[in-house]
């Protein structure tokens, strides 16, 4: 029962700033607090006639989704139980047919590329721009999208369009303009908005993907609401012309035939909470707080992340001569407990319940941190040498499956990759398998081995000759 027991004894850190939004359960919807109330067990039910599913047309949760579709301006709405990345897959599935091309940027979440194998669709990955001082890609304009655009219809037709908006660290670009030209060039767009359930109902946030004119868009509830984590919604636009059909279909063959009443009721809590009297005040409060925070930590000297969403804050420590991997394990021992830890910058999620004490312990924690391990050495980021817009060379699925072996990464210029090579930020690939390691790429990488050496391997997987 080790899982279990630490389960039971989980104690709470002194500040969790990582997701769940909802902060160890401040910040759950009011009515789903009310619900977890309830003996165990009773809300895990079945898809009982008067309850229903996702893909049935009759029960409460079809009545919710319709009721939801109408709140947020959307044609349809789906509720999913297997997160935002579940119906990340599903919207690609629905918008493209095997063998065809989608178009996909660099930060991608990896459900994505998962995605393309599941549907034998064949990714095209784009480069984005890049921040030398936080090591960070940043949005696309419209005019970078555009280059991106003609260069990968130079080698075929596409699909879809795949965008991230908000980032992980809550930058946001240009999204209108970018879904306007994927319309202008006829290509339907799949916005990742799983860190933007939140976004336009406060003036000082973007504009959501629905307004911008996205096709499907796709949020999770525990990365910017009061929701838990696994619940998600898949929306789709009000001009979009796409076949709901289709969209059903996917979602037939990658969510559960058995989803949690539980998640479901989640969905439903956390998107209502959110467009309440109430939700917006606690929001309101919430982004006044983080907007406070930002100040006191500019007012000590602390170089942060320029983004667009007062509730992701990021601390740019590679300033202070500061590896964010070594920063993330000293505040945790110290009880701050950060969402996203990257060489040259660490992340912390508010959320919209923000712990007590934040405004004065945060700073204080980060101010004995640049005491303990800060330098005047500032250090600063290469780009990755990508090319602005490529596909594998060998199919993704027949490379991901293909005998492979592990190389020095001396001897790995030429190879084919087997598996993604994420060395940071997280999650977002150099390489995808059967893309060829070209000789700027193992380069750059062996020289981020010997920058960071306790982050990135010796050794990189390749398809075997």
């Amino acid at each position: 029962m080790v899982l279990l027991q630490q389960l039971l004894q989980a104690r709470r850190p002194r500040l969790p700033l990582h997701l769940p939004a909802h902060g160890r359960g401040r910040g759950l919807a009011p009515a789903l607090a009310r619900l977890l109330r309830q003996a165990p067990g009773r809300w895990d039910l079945p898809e009982l006639p008067e309850i229903g599913g996702p893909l049935e047309d009759e029960g409460a949760v079809a009545e919710s989704q319709r009721a939801l579709a109408d709140l947020l301006g959307a044609k349809r709405c789906w509720y999913g139980v297997n997160g935002a990345s579940g119906l990340l897959q599903a919207g690609l599935l629905a918008l493209a047919q095997p063998g065809e091309r989608v178009l996909l940027p660099r930060n991608l979440h990896r459900s994505l590329l998962h995605g393309c194998l599941l549907g034998q669709l064949e990714p095209v990955l784009f480069d984005l721009p890049f921040d030398p001082a936080s090591g960070l890609w940043l949005p696309p304009s419209p005019e970078h999208l555009e280059a991106v655009i003609r260069a990968a219809l130079a080698e075929g037709p596409l699909a879809a369009l795949v965008l991230v908006s908000p980032s992980y660290q809550g930058l946001a670009g240009d999204l209108a303009g970018l879904v306007a030209l994927a319309h202008r060039q006829g290509l339907p767009v799949l916005l990742d908005e799983a860190h933007g359930a939140h976004l336009g109902l406060d003036p000082r946030l973007p504009a959501p993907g629905l307004e911008a004119g996205a096709d499907l868009v796709v949020q999770s509830l525990q990365k910017a609401a009061g929701g838990l984590a696994q619940s998600a919604v898949l929306l789709q636009g009000a001009g979009s012309d796409l076949d709901p059909g289709r969209i059903e279909r996917a979602l037939l063959w990658l969510q559960t035939s058995s989803p949690s009443a539980l998640l479901l009721g989640s969905t439903e809590a956390a998107l209502l909470h959110l467009r309440s009297a109430q939700g917006r005040q606690q929001l309101r409060r919430a982004l006044d707080q983080g907007l406070r925070l930002r100040q006191r930590l500019q007012a000590r000297g602390l170089q942060l992340l320029e983004n667009q969403d007062p509730l992701r804050l990021s601390w740019i420590c590679a300033a202070d001569g500061i590896n964010g991997l070594e920063a993330d394990d000293w505040l945790m021992q110290r009880g701050v407990i950060a969402e996203l830890p990257e060489p040259g910058c660490l992340t912390f999620c508010l959320g919209l319940q923000p712990p007590r004490g934040l405004l004065r312990q945060l700073p204080a924690a980060l101010h004995q941190l640049r005491r303990s391990l800060g330098s005047a050495e500032r250090l600063t980021f290469s780009p990755p040498p990508l090319p602005l817009a490529a596909s594998p060379e060998r199919p993704l699925a027949e490379a991901w499956r293909a005998p492979a072996e592990a190389v020095p990464l001396e001897q790995a210029a030429g190879r084919l990759a087997a598996e993604p090579l994420c060395p940071y930020p997280p999650g977002i690939p150099l390489l995808i398998p059967g893309e060829r390691i070209d000789g700027p790429r193992a380069a750059w990488l062996q020289e981020q081995r010997r920058l960071w050496p306790h982050q990135i391997a010796d050794t990189v997987k390749v398809l075997i000759a």
